[in-house]
């Protein structure tokens, strides 16, 4: 009997590293990231990578046509629309569905120079008071919110390397000073040089995660005496209990496994 297709979401680095491992399990999976970016971080794998942001109703339509019986959600902490949309067409279908999240580190940042904030205009109204030059570490999905928000002051944004994103960020009207095109993680002692080189009055991150390279971000802030301003990883996206939420990305691949083999005795 053929395997069933599991789709996997995310254009994570926890996304690709799972991919890896169910390549490895000879387990028939297809990934599904939102840009061309995660089609360039996802060669190699055997899987299939499709590309483009579905709706709820389309994530319906694609689980019924493929006959799905179990989802996997490796998505950015951050998705929230993502993995809103995951969840109620999982839910809709009676689905088993799976989320990656990755293990938070925001409690092991506790100074006073490190500020947490929920939302991006509790994030720009302190930066507002902090200092004139922001450093936005915080990618391009809201990179528009933020210029339009700071205004009268110097933004400059570290993003993705990528044509998409850079045509973005001249939309917003950054200048070629203001954009800094690179991909990380990076350590901390890449971030040091690149705060003193901007010369960065206060930092604008997001709590990442290890994978994001989140304490390597937030160090060099404390070292340098520079504010950093953290956006907190929204709440829980899910409304109710019918999700298997795992930060490990072997368990999903044992809960994979075990999924497909009891399918096969069925």
């Amino acid at each position: 009997m053929n395997q069933p297709l599991i789709p996997v979401f995310g254009g994570t680095s926890d996304a690709r590293q799972l991919c890896q491992m169910l390549d490895d399990a000879g387990i028939h999976y297809q990934l599904s990231v939102a840009t061309e970016a995660g089609v360039q971080q996802a060669q190699g794998l055997r899987g299939e990578v499709v590309c483009g942001r579905m709706d709820r109703d389309q994530m319906v339509a694609y689980f019924q046509q493929n006959s799905v019986q179990q989802v996997i959600d490796v998505s950015h902490p951050y998705a929230a629309q993502l993995s809103q949309n995951v969840y109620q067409a999982c839910h809709t279908l009676g689905i088993s569905l799976i989320r990656y999240e990755r293990a938070s580190e925001i409690h092991a940042v506790q100074h006073p120079l490190v500020h947490q904030v929920t939302t991006i205009e509790q994030a720009c109204e302190l930066a507002k008071r902090l200092g004139k030059r922001v450093l936005l570490t915080t990618g391009s999905k809201q990179l528009a919110d933020y210029v339009r928000l700071l205004t009268d002051m110097t933004v400059m944004a570290r993003v993705l390397p990528t044509s998409e994103v850079l045509a973005l960020c001249e939309s917003c009207g950054l200048t070629v000073d203001q954009i800094l095109a690179l991909k990380g993680p990076f350590s901390a002692d890449f971030n040091r040089a690149m705060y003193q080189f901007c010369q960065a009055d206060v930092v604008i991150t997001k709590e990442s995660g290890a994978q994001g390279g989140f304490q390597q971000k937030v160090e060099p802030c404390l070292t340098l005496g520079i504010p950093c301003i953290i956006v907190c990883r929204p709440s829980d996206q899910y409304d109710g209990d019918d999700v298997i939420q795992v930060q490990s990305l072997q368990e999903i691949k044992q809960l994979v496994t075990q999924h497909i083999n009891v399918a096969r005795i069925k």
